[in-house]
């Protein structure tokens, strides 16, 4: 089970990583009414979207995707059930939220999400790959916390397989706004890699840092 939404971004970005994508996109935006930081106060909400250029899906692979009774028995070879996107749909749904998956694969682009019913599929956009987005009503006594986001972001820069990460975090409405973006390449550039201890220490300081910085 995820215990918090971090932990949740954290498993759908991974879909992202794994599905042959040379550049995976992640954003995250918690959004409040102004003078409104303090959760149970006000309206407030936690925002995530993922794009990656990988393979796709199909208007049938959206279908598994979705239901929580279908798996590829590969990412986790001893699970009977999928509960990566279709857990993702449920504590979005019972914390106020929604959610939306888009996908290209095969000349097909589907669309499958809270507001638009049924599994709509279209001619698509030239690219194959997928973007995935759900919000979180932070209000809401069924919202997980948000956990530790300089953690996520350090561990999906470490995901194998994307040549490109891209990493956009924005807060506003509080007492403390945030608006940053950083990239794998320019973080490898800068600390001369990401594989050996002393650069992933100043990595996770220097994701840290940005988290607690006021705009």
């Amino acid at each position: 089970m995820h215990f918090t939404l971090a932990d949740l971004v954290a498993d759908i970005t991974q879909n992202s990583a794994e599905s042959g994508a040379e550049v995976v996109e992640l954003e995250i935006r918690e959004t409040a009414e102004p003078g409104e930081a303090k959760r149970g106060a006000g309206k407030a909400e936690f925002r995530f979207i993922t794009r990656d250029n990988g393979k796709g899906m199909t208007g049938a692979g959206l279908k598994r995707a979705v239901d929580p009774f279908v798996t590829d028995g590969i990412k986790h070879p001893g699970r009977r059930v999928g509960l990566g996107i279709p857990f993702l749909i449920q504590t979005a749904s019972q914390s106020g939220g929604g959610w939306k998956i888009t996908s290209t694969q095969a000349g097909q682009t589907s669309i499958q999400g809270s507001e638009t019913g049924e599994l709509e599929c279209f001619e698509p956009k030239s690219e194959s790959g997928t973007v995935v987005e759900a919000w979180f009503n932070l209000t809401n006594v069924d919202t997980p916390p948000v956990g530790d986001i300089p953690g996520l972001f350090r561990s999906v820069l470490l995901f194998n397989g994307p040549k490109e990460v891209i990493l956009k975090r924005e807060r506003t409405g509080g007492e403390e706004g945030l608006d940053y973006k950083v990239t794998k390449s320019e973080l490898e550039e800068a600390l001369g890699g990401l594989e050996d201890v002393s650069s992933l220490a100043l990595l996770g300081k220097y994701l840290r840092s940005l988290e607690e910085k006021d705009t």
